[in-house]
């Protein structure tokens, strides 16, 4: 390794702080980027976070019930054999605290904090051909002058809260799931409404009705879940994780999802009705994520999707004891994992409470936030407290929220104006030395995110180091290699069932006006790994260095 440069000051406003590089963000993948580049190649380098501490998602996202659907032994960094020994998780799947815990002890662990200026939101980066610099600039008024800019802003941080009408007048008190207050909020004896019942609102629900007075469900698209099972983990698991850590770091390498479970080699259609009962019901038994890899064929394959479909829907009408409301929560209008597939702990049992109401907003939407509550097309319901677990504008929204401009003052949000195109997640063309960690194009959220982020970090540091050893100074898409693996993602995409959950946030269909198009990569994260790989071989194959 090379030696860390020397403290880099903090910058005030009206300063100008020249550096090698900036990064964006200090959650999972900001710090990892942070310490490769610092601690690998030596460069004089900061990271800029929003928040007032690390942890990215896991810093705005602490609502009631919020918790990692990866379970915990592989959601973690795997660079470095000696955090993963220190480290030990207490639980199945690990709760927003314990991250947030995790995170800190890493970034202290590598003395990364600092090296990142908290509480500073980036407003404007804009690219300077003749000075081959980028000129990022802050809220408080700095400017970083650096030749090489990488984003590691998220794919989910950019808070979605639906325009509806008299939100303003509203006399109780409303919160956004991914901008949750860091003191809480006591529902006690309060009426609660929850708007949304994607994976933020399975987990939320459960939590929330547990105390408050009452709690109003608004569910405009029924969800598919499955149980997490989560539990504490035995001191022998423990030990296992410590001993075998090398050997799960393989197995998440090779896996599709980037998982510590391999799909199973066998196909719904062609195993008998009752045998696939059978395997369903242990799958269910053992809960989470791996539901999706009972069979190789149900993501491809409508005729086997519907069996696992048809199987979670029968569980959910044997789960909640009122038939309508059943009726409701089983009316799903997609593919099972066609959008991300959720986990829960009690969600369908939460139901079953005197306290608890489920609200159709499809056939009734919402017309209104009114001084005491929401009002549908058929009744008012008067409230204390509203929860939008309404999600983000994905992937992009927190890019373009940026203003992100590229040579000859080309806007991001231009280049974007019909869906997200770059090179392999990594690089737009017309943004020279700008690098993407995990964005649109790459596996990301199809992906257990650390595993996606290590490579994506150690793809930029490994290429940074090559245009060093050949004296380069700028790396950029080229435009027809965008072309081509824009056409590659949507080519793999309708391989799949992927595209065919409408109202999903993979298609941004969540945010009014955004143009529906599918944005991860759906060829896996092995193939993913191996095109990157490739790619790098060949000298930056469909890059243009300079």
């Amino acid at each position: 390794m090379t030696n860390a440069p020397r403290d880099l000051p903090s910058a005030s406003a009206g300063d100008v702080t020249e550096l090698d590089a900036l990064v964006i963000g200090a959650g999972f993948a900001g710090l990892y980027q942070l310490l490769c580049l610092r601690d690998r190649l030596g460069l004089k380098v900061k990271a800029l976070e929003a928040g007032g501490g690390v942890g990215g998602t896991w810093y705005w996202n602490r609502y009631p019930g919020a918790r990692c659907d990866s379970e915990s032994h592989v959601y973690w960094y795997t660079f470095s054999p000696e955090l993963m020994r220190e480290w030990e998780w207490s639980e199945r799947y690990p709760g927003q605290a314990e991250i947030m815990r995790y995170l800190n002890f890493a970034a202290d662990k590598f003395d990364l904090k600092r090296d990142i200026q908290f509480n500073t939101r980036v407003t404007s980066a804009h690219y300077d051909e003749a000075a081959n610099r980028w000129r990022v600039r802050t809220e408080q008024g700095e400017t970083y002058v650096v030749k090489f800019l990488v984003t590691a802003v998220g794919c989910l941080s950019t808070a979605n809260v639906p325009n509806f009408p008299g939100l303003n007048d509203f006399k109780g008190d409303w919160y956004h799931t991914g901008e949750w207050p860091h003191e809480g909020v006591d529902f006690t004896g309060k009426r609660v409404g929850m708007i949304g019942t994607g994976s933020t609102g399975i987990q939320a629900a459960p939590v929330i009705a547990a105390q408050a007075k009452h709690l109003t469900v608004f569910q405009r698209t029924a969800n598919y879940s499955v149980p997490a099972r989560n539990v504490p983990l035995k001191p022998e698991f423990k030990q296992y994780v410590k001993r075998h850590a090398e050997d799960i770091r393989v197995t998440t390498h090779e896996t599709l999802n980037g998982m510590g479970f391999r799909i199973e080699d066998r196909k719904a259609v062609e195993t008998s009705a009752e045998e696939r009962e059978k395997i369903y019901e242990a799958a269910w038994e053992r809960g989470g994520l791996q539901f999706r890899a009972t069979f190789q064929d149900m993501l491809v394959d409508k005729a086997a999707n519907d069996t696992a479909a048809n199987f979670i829907k029968r569980k959910i009408r044997t789960i909640v004891k009122d038939p309508r409301t059943a009726a409701l929560l089983s009316d799903i209008d997609h593919p099972y994992a066609a959008k991300r597939p959720p986990i829960d702990t009690d969600y369908f049992e939460t139901y079953n409470r005197p306290n608890v109401t489920l609200v159709d907003v499809k056939t009734a939407p919402i017309q209104a936030i009114t001084p005491a509550g929401v009002r549908t097309a058929e009744a008012e319901y008067p409230l204390d407290i509203i929860v939008f677990a309404t999600g983000f504008d994905a992937m992009t929204g927190p890019m373009l929220r940026m203003d992100i401009r590229g040579r000859d003052g080309l806007a991001l949000k231009d280049v974007w104006e019909t869906g997200p195109r770059n090179y392999l997640g990594l690089q737009i063309a017309g943004f020279p030395n700008l690098f993407t960690i995990t964005g649109p194009g790459s596996p990301s959220v199809l992906c257990n995110m650390p595993v996606a982020i290590e490579q994506h970090a150690d793809w930029i540091t490994n290429c940074i180091d090559y245009m060093r050893t050949k004296g380069m100074e700028r790396i950029e898409a080229k435009p027809d290699s965008v072309e081509k693996w824009v056409a590659e993602v949507n080519e793999v995409a309708n391989r799949t069932l992927l595209p065919q959950a409408k109202h999903s946030w993979y298609l941004g269909a969540n945010i009014p006006g955004k143009p529906s198009v599918f944005m991860p990569y759906a060829g896996g994260m092995v193939r993913y790994r191996e095109i990157c790989q490739e790619v790098a071989a060949r000298g930056y194959e469909g890059f243009d260095l300079s």
